[in-house]
């Protein structure tokens, strides 16, 4: 019995995890998330559970999202939360809590018949993985091609962050100003000591593994998995424009063969383009989001309007409330479904987010077959890592 095949995140979707909402904690403040939260966001230095009344509207709205798929004949799979509002211990570092399950595609990089349990760079998502322990002992005893890897689990020590990120050349707080002249030139706050990649960071396009190099995903990690997957193309992406640059999704997001939409305030670079303009792909600016602000005690941008959920060729759920969002996606030769979820955003993200891949139906393709001097490809002679 096939449980476990996905190859990219458009092709029909046939089961899913959806994530809980359940226990959900604000992060401790430590060098990765430290990272995450803008400067002039309220939720600077925040800590611990997260309001009851918000669990409850975030979880409603993650079960309608279930019911949805449900309803369109996906099968959803759920994790089991864990008593989040714990210490997390190891012999390299201690933090205060831990951060939730919501989103599972922050942990779960599904690559054809394997799932990979990333090596993540929050020390307060160590345990996360744990979540998903049920799921995946189910597809393990069910589905003989399935293959349950994880990536090296890193330390976490100080030596895996740079930990004067946050200064300026005088020792004052940095500027956003600051940040962004820093992640330009590729200067993160996650070093290459270790392997550290969210599964987020990862756009799966058949043979092609696009990477985003961000606060959260070093090249040593795709270093790693171009060694794990010797006959894919692993490349690595940029988008400057973003002080905060963590995760792919609500930058460049694939809808189907040949067509993307990208962030307006952080295009991919010109020289990056040149492997999608040789094989016919269509990057196309995303709508405007229809709100100013993210909702309250939520610290991803208001990008998560393009953070939707493909579920074929043809078909894609967007929140609700994302009007431009919802209109481009029909222009575009989309069928849309309009799905409630801003009040799920605060606890780690959207509508693709929220979910990971088990099955999509398809197998793996080259979307690139025509090769063109590519400067994202990594190869060992780079040794950028």
């Amino acid at each position: 019995m096939k449980i476990v095949n996905s190859w990219n995140d458009f092709d029909p979707l046939k089961r899913v995890i959806v994530g809980r909402a359940d226990n959900c904690c604000i992060s401790p403040s430590e060098p990765a998330s430290e990272a995450k939260v803008p400067l002039d966001s309220p939720m600077r230095g925040m800590t611990g559970p997260r309001p009851l009344d918000t669990v409850e509207k975030a979880n409603a709205q993650l079960d309608n999202l279930a019911k949805v798929l449900e309803d369109h004949g996906v099968i959803v799979d759920r994790p089991e939360p864990l008593q989040f509002n714990q210490a997390v211990v190891t012999p390299f570092f201690m933090t205060g809590s831990q951060f939730g399950c919501m989103p599972p595609r922050d942990v779960l990089l599904t690559i054809g018949s394997d799932i990979i349990c990333a090596s993540m760079s929050f020390r307060s998502r160590f345990f996360e993985h744990y979540c998903y322990h049920k799921n995946l002992r189910e597809y393990f005893e069910k589905d003989p091609e399935f293959r349950w890897f994880y990536g090296p689990r890193p330390q976490l020590s100080d030596e895996s962050y740079d930990m004067h990120y946050w200064d300026d050349v005088d020792g004052h707080e940095v500027t956003e100003e600051i940040l962004l002249e820093r992640t330009a030139n590729l200067e993160m706050v996650t070093k290459e000591h270790e392997i550290l990649f969210d599964a987020a960071d990862v756009m799966r396009l058949g043979k092609d593994l696009f990477i985003q190099k961000g606060l959260t995903t070093n090249w040593k990690a795709m270093e790693w998995l171009r060694r794990m997957y010797p006959d894919f193309r692993v490349h690595s992406l940029n988008f400057p424009g973003d002080p905060y640059p963590i995760h792919i999704d609500a930058t460049f997001v694939p809808l189907r063969p040949g067509l993307i939409i990208n962030n307006p305030h952080r295009r991919l670079p010109k020289e990056q383009r040149a492997i999608f303009e040789a094989n016919d792909w269509e990057i196309v600016d995303a709508a405007m989001p229809a709100h100013e602000e993210p909702p309250e005690l939520c610290y991803s941008s208001v990008w998560l309007s393009m953070n939707c959920l493909v579920l074929d060729h043809n078909t894609v759920i967007v929140e609700a409330s994302e009007t431009a969002q919802l209109e481009q996606m029909d222009k575009l030769g989309m069928n849309v479904i309009p799905v409630p979820f801003r009040d799920a955003y605060p606890f780690g993200g959207g509508l693709h987010c929220a979910t990971a891949d088990v099955y999509r139906e398809g197998e793996c393709q080259d979307y690139f077959p025509n090769q063109v001097e590519d400067p994202t490809l990594i190869t060992y002679a780079d040794k950028r890592w």
